[in-house]
């Protein structure tokens, strides 16, 4: 998207024109705001946010500081392994 420049607003852009962001984000999907040229945040409709937050996996660190015991996505479950005869002694 580096030469796509219908959904980059720079931040001042941005501010005057908030409202028409937002009716943009709704019709056309993420628009990327820069600050000084560089890509700052995105906006998306909440919609998308909702989905993206639904789906998204927690990491390590929210594992281990979560009140509640999340040990079932720490270990992953066990297979089942085709196991040999054991050998016949004489």
């Amino acid at each position: 998207m580096e030469g796509d420049q219908t959904n980059r607003w720079q931040v001042q852009e941005a501010k005057a024109r908030f409202s028409t962001l937002v009716d943009t984000t709704l019709e056309d999907g993420p628009q990327i705001v820069t600050k000084r040229g560089v890509e700052a945040v995105v906006v998306v409709p909440y919609q998308q946010w909702l989905r993206m937050e639904q789906s998204r996996k927690p990491n390590i660190k929210e594992l281990l500081l979560a009140p509640e015991a999340r040990t079932e996505t720490l270990v992953p479950p066990r297979r089942k392994l085709a196991r040999r005869e054991p050998p016949t002694l004489q």
